[in-house]
């Protein structure tokens, strides 16, 4: 019965797994037990796994969809420059590179030594019939140092809610072409009264 229980620990996505043999090697390589973060989320979307695949993999496309991120910068075919907002205004920036890649099927990724918020990430794409595509995203960031303080403290809006909310930007765009606005805004509201 152990056996069995162990087996099915093994199958567990990195998020929900509760061994840590279930992480990439980039991912358990950024984690230390006293400050590292895992973050795993998933969303099935109406669209072809080859068509969601191609767009995240031009990571320019991400700040599209992605609320913290200004802008990525691709640098060649495996390297990328993140610009992510941070508070006051300021923004935090590093490069990062494509530590593995199955066409059609995931992009593993991690930034490079000395990035002040030291992170991973990976995207997987399973076919899901007639549903769709289920995409699932785990993302790995360490706050350590002063800069990465800094953005953990940002991101205390809990970042799994927000990896949760770029995932849902993500399926609206595949979806249906565009995000959606709050275009009832206090200053729309305030020109409805004249």
């Amino acid at each position: 019965m152990a056996d069995d229980r162990t087996a099915a620990l093994d199958d567990a996505p990195p998020s929900t797994s509760k061994r840590l043999d279930g992480e990439d090697a980039a991912t358990a390589a950024l984690i230390e037990p006293s400050h590292g973060a895992i973050l795993g989320r998933a969303v099935t979307i109406n669209r072809p796994v080859g068509e969601l695949y191609a767009y995240w993999r031009d990571f320019s496309n991400l700040a599209t969809f992605m609320e913290n991120v200004e802008r990525i910068d691709v640098l060649d075919p495996k390297r990328s420059h993140w610009v992510v907002k941070a508070p006051a205004g300021q923004t935090v920036e590093w490069d990062a590179t494509v530590t593995e890649e199955q066409n059609g099927k995931l992009i593993a990724w991690a930034s490079d030594a000395g990035a002040g918020v030291a992170n991973s990430g990976r995207i997987e794409f399973a076919d899901a019939g007639a549903r769709g595509t289920v995409v699932t995203a785990t993302i790995s960031y360490d706050p350590a140092g002063i800069v990465g303080k800094i953005v953990a403290k940002m991101f205390q809006r809990e970042p799994a809610i927000q990896a949760r909310r770029d995932l849902r930007r993500f399926k609206q765009l595949m979806e249906t072409g565009e995000l959606a606005t709050n275009a009832r805004n206090p200053a729309m509201r305030d020109e409805d009264k004249d």
